[in-house]
């Protein structure tokens, strides 16, 4: 990869120098335009950043790329051409049954793949377009991962590509892996996979087998090592069983709408067992039903509700969890997956089980029930309370809106004995106390300190003042969500600290809200669960995550 880096560079400053050396407008405008192309691209393979080409989920690369590229991309494809011209293997040969090794294809391959009744095509290419399938009429399942020429994939790239190969093996149909000149990227996804259904081999014997067929392979240094890593890590394995508990009525009875949309997002990546839940089998029931078949993801797909039901049996266990948000306030999916789940939520959280990464967050116990979002009393569980079920179907996310509203015109405070980590307890008198292990910006009465962090092992405390006026205390909130604020204060009217155990007590039965689920008790004790449950989320947003944990841990430091 540091030999394209250095030869793209160098083409670069070739271009540079023959633009310096013309006088002509035009000839200087192309070598301009020659140098500016090489040099983007010697930066793509110097950061591993293939995205450079956008290559499309369908294959194709944007025109504007095309354009801004066009001379590199002219230089390969005149490249390829040649070294196809000189190539003395086939331009596809089958490895095993059914697992197809190839060079780029072209509509003259067509015939080849009717032939052998191939139905899936890999494309590990980023730099050339694909075969438009659907214009050459056939029915092609095609997927592209983009990797750059002598480069290596990344984790989530490999883990993704030996998904969708073996849920296509599974249901029977041939699949071709492809790059350029099918000697070096599609060999190492080809091995992969095939490292993946047989452990016992090594890479070296796998490559072997590989080039008794295609005698043109070749691995560089980079992409053996890289190879053999996964394979020592145990990291080649197919990861693909998946259970997919969906509510009917969550929401406005989004799944029937949705249904058909989330199984041809993920049917190509995960082999799914699909069961609803109903009066008598709730999320609860099908996670134990799930868990007991070991699978590598259970998907939750209705509301908070549903998500409580099923996170709660994989607490503890190594089992993902996945999310798909249908329900009204998607709290929990906002708070692991961003905005985007406001924006396109079905698509946003398809993608993260398709492309994103493994994250392990926190969890706590409440009254001897999982607590993955937030306990609340006072405003919060009034809220909660006056959003019913028609008030939600009627006016959506609004129905909380006119809840707070409602609960603060009321203003109902209350003295509560709280303690917390087990230290001297302290009284206090709040129309609204939330303790939160996670909350988006929107659960506005969290934000004591800006959004909770669901890996720091503590909850977040809030509480407001009661003598001062609930709508201060409110904007003032919402200052802190969108700030940040960093230390543990009292400002005027908001309380925060953080805390490991809390207890909590009042005069009588205690009226609260437990992730969006209303609950009534004589006391509330929760104790946090560190790091005890594996979720699914975006990279970038994972990516994120962690080096602001790194720039806090060095900050404190």
């Amino acid at each position: 990869m540091l030999l394209q880096t250095n030869v793209y560079l160098l083409l670069a400053l070739v271009f540079v120098f023959l633009s310096i050396s013309t006088a002509d407008v035009y000839f200087r405008s192309a070598w301009i335009w020659a140098s500016a192309s090489f040099f983007a691209v010697s930066l793509a393979y110097l950061l591993n950043k293939p995205a450079i080409f956008r290559k499309r989920a369908n294959g194709t690369i944007p025109i504007s790329i095309r354009w801004l590229l066009w001379p590199f991309l002219w230089a390969t494809q005149l490249y390829n051409a040649i070294a196809r011209r000189k190539d003395k293997v086939p331009a596809i040969q089958e490895v095993e049954p059914g697992l197809f090794l190839a060079r780029r294809l072209f509509p003259s391959d067509i015939h080849f793949l009717r032939y052998h009744d191939i139905g899936a095509v890999l494309d590990v290419t980023a730099e050339f377009d694909s075969l438009n399938w659907t214009l050459l009429g056939e029915e092609i399942d095609y997927l592209n991962v983009p990797i750059l020429d002598h480069s290596v994939p990344t984790e989530a790239q490999v883990e993704r590509a030996l998904n969708w190969i073996h849920t296509h093996r599974k249901d029977g149909r041939s699949v071709i892996v492809h790059c350029a000149l099918g000697r070096g990227r599609s060999v190492f996804m080809m091995a992969a996979y095939l490292l993946s259904q047989h452990p016992d081999k090594t890479p070296v014997s796998v490559l072997k087998q590989i080039k008794s067929i295609r005698k043109s392979i070749f691995l560089n240094k980079k992409q053996l090592h890289h190879l053999t890593t996964l394979h020592h890590e145990r990291k080649l394995r197919v990861k693909n069983s998946a259970w997919l508990i969906a509510n009917p009525v969550a929401g406005t009875m989004q799944w029937k709408e949705s249904k058909g949309q989330i199984l041809e997002s993920l049917s190509p990546y995960y082999d799914i067992t699909l069961r609803t839940t109903s009066e008598s089998h709730n999320g609860r029931y099908w996670a134990e039903k799930a868990l007991a078949t070991k699978p590598d993801l259970v998907i939750a797909c209705g509301g908070d509700g549903t998500v409580a039901e099923v996170a709660q049996v994989l607490v503890n266990t190594q089992v993902k969890l996945g999310i798909i948000p249908l329900g009204t306030a998607n709290a929990l999916s906002y708070a692991l997956c961003g905005i985007g789940i406001k924006i396109n939520p079905i698509d946003t959280a398809c993608m993260a089980l398709i492309e994103g990464v493994e994250s392990r967050i926190d969890t706590a116990k409440c009254n001897d029930e999982v607590m993955l979002m937030l306990c609340g009393v006072g405003f919060e569980q009034q809220m909660i309370e006056k959003a019913d079920r028609s008030k939600k179907n009627n006016s959506g996310q609004l129905a909380y809106l006119q809840g707070l509203s409602e609960a603060v015109s009321a203003n109902q405070t209350r003295t509560y004995q709280l303690c917390i980590n087990d230290h001297e307890t302290i009284e206090i008198n709040t129309p609204s106390l939330t303790i939160a292990n996670a909350a988006p910006v929107t659960t506005l009465l969290a934000q004591g300190k800006g959004a909770p962090d669901i890996t720091d092992g503590k909850m977040d405390l809030t509480w407001l003042s009661a003598d001062r006026a609930q709508l201060l205390n409110l904007l003032e909130l919402v200052g802190h969500g969108l700030t940040s604020r960093l230390q543990d204060h009292v400002y005027e009217g908001v309380n925060h600290t953080t805390a490991a155990r809390v207890n909590l007590k009042s005069n009588g039965r205690i009226d609260y809200v437990l992730d969006g689920e209303n609950r009534s008790a004589e006391q509330i004790t929760i104790e946090m669960i560190p790091k005890s449950l594996s979720v699914m989320v975006p990279r970038r947003l994972e990516k994120f995550r962690s080096e602001m944990e790194e720039k806090l841990t060095s900050h404190s430091s």
